[in-house]
């Protein structure tokens, strides 16, 4: 077997979630929608943003990263 430094990738497969959400959350991703696509001129749908989104919010919480960490 040859010695890459690239290792084996990881599952990629993706899976779907189906979540209800407030009308108010809704309205708010929503105009986030409308903000992002006038900051990089790119209409995107939100649900194509919240994946986005949530990784984001997860790699942004310190405490999370600690307690990933350790596990």
């Amino acid at each position: 077997m040859p010695d890459l430094k690239l290792g084996k990738l990881p599952d990629r497969t993706p899976v779907k979630i189906v979540l209800s959400i407030s009308p108010a959350l809704h309205r708010s991703l929503e105009e986030y929608a409308v903000l992002y696509a006038e900051a990089y001129q790119r209409d995107e749908p939100v649900a194509e943003l919240i994946p986005a989104m949530l990784a984001a919010f997860l790699e942004s919480d310190k405490s999370f990263a600690r307690n990933r960490s350790k596990a």
